[in-house]
């Protein structure tokens, strides 16, 4: 496939460079940066109107070698602002796991914890978590978007599965024998949340707190409001609002292999997870797919954080660089965003 390639090492943090635990660090581009060519694409980006094309862009910022760069915003947003996550969220779910998995509370290669699945005949027995990780479970859930199609998002989220998101998305037969074939699925994380909570008796503010005290606190996101359904379940899925500058914390967390400031927060191994493709993603999609992060938009080597509507925070390796675009953009503009995102990453 095109993204089965070497992964590049994930840089340390700079030598004498803070962590941003209290504050971003800021710096300059490294030499050789064309910056005339950077500003001109936010300039582009950040037009007023905006442009039709891309749609709006709210924030922006890069990190390169741990300090803040580059930053941007749209109008009346600032720094402390707060934006909509959607799919990001999932890479956040991924890393909740990460910590349960390093705590010894999950075992990501057993059957999945889910009660629907647990009668004698059942096929979805044979599913794991590693299988919903990597959108590779074999479920129907049809992920669209378009007004007026069947869409099994849109139906568990704003729908009749609203109330209870990840038992919408257990309640689905199987499509595919598990582990054959890719689908990229907003349910399959609900059901990796729930699991999550299982794993630390299912009480939603247990969970909160844990999501705090594990995550968010010790790498200094102090924005994050997660959005819990009325059976108490994260909808880990799609909302997990947060600052751009939070979000750059979360994906430093990630370049930085899951180390924070010497202490361990992910369990060894697991950022390399993350981007380490699925095999069962057909060579037709533009990106590659790891374990709830998508593969290459910036470049081989690049893993991301993707969300509805430009939302994303895209990690390069190879050139300690750390990307956030927040906004607004229809779905004819994905391309054309990420397109606009690989360039800035190619000024650097």
């Amino acid at each position: 496939m095109p993204f089965d390639h070497p992964l590049p090492p994930l840089p340390d943090q700079p030598e004498g460079v803070a962590w941003p635990t209290q504050a971003w660090p800021e710096g300059s581009p490294a030499p050789g940066t064309d910056t005339a060519r950077l500003n001109s694409l936010l300039d582009r980006a950040f037009a007023d109107p905006a442009p039709e094309t891309m749609g709006e862009t709210h924030a922006f910022l890069a990190v390169q070698g741990g300090k803040l760069v580059a930053e941007r915003y749209w109008r009346d947003y600032t720094p402390g602002s707060t934006f909509p996550s959607w799919s990001e969220a999932k890479s956040i779910t991924q890393a909740l796991v990460g910590i349960l998995v390093r705590e010894g509370k999950i075992d990501i290669h057993a059957p999945a914890d889910v009660p629907e699945w647990q009668t004698t005949d059942d096929p979805r027995q044979a599913i794991t978590l590693d299988m919903l990780l990597r959108m590779s479970s074999g479920l129907k859930f049809v992920e669209d978007y378009v007004p007026g199609s069947v869409s099994d998002v849109i139906e568990m989220l704003f729908g009749s599965g609203q109330l209870d998101v990840a038992a919408y998305a257990a309640s689905q037969p199987l499509e595919h024998d598990p582990d054959t074939f890719w689908s990229y699925s907003s349910g399959t994380t609900n059901i990796v949340a729930r699991c999550a909570a299982r794993a630390l008796g299912g009480d939603a503010d247990a969970f909160r707190e844990f999501m705090f005290r594990e995550l968010f606190s010790p790498i200094g996101m102090r924005s994050p409001l997660p959005k819990f359904d009325a059976a108490g379940t994260f909808i880990g899925s799609s909302f997990c609002y947060c600052t751009a500058r939070d979000f750059a914390r979360f994906g430093l967390l990630y370049l930085r292999g899951g180390v924070w400031d010497g202490t361990r927060i992910l369990p060894d191994g697991w950022a390399d997870f993350a981007r380490t493709p699925t095999p069962a993603v057909p060579e037709t999609e533009t990106l590659g797919y790891g374990a709830h992060w998508w593969l290459g938009m910036a470049g081989p080597g690049s893993f991301s954080c993707n969300g509805y509507e430009g939302q994303y925070t895209v990690l390069v390796p190879e050139k300690d660089l750390i990307l956030v675009r927040h906004g607004k953009s229809p779905l004819e503009a994905k391309d054309e965003v990420q397109a606009w995102l690989a360039d800035v990453a190619d000024c650097f």
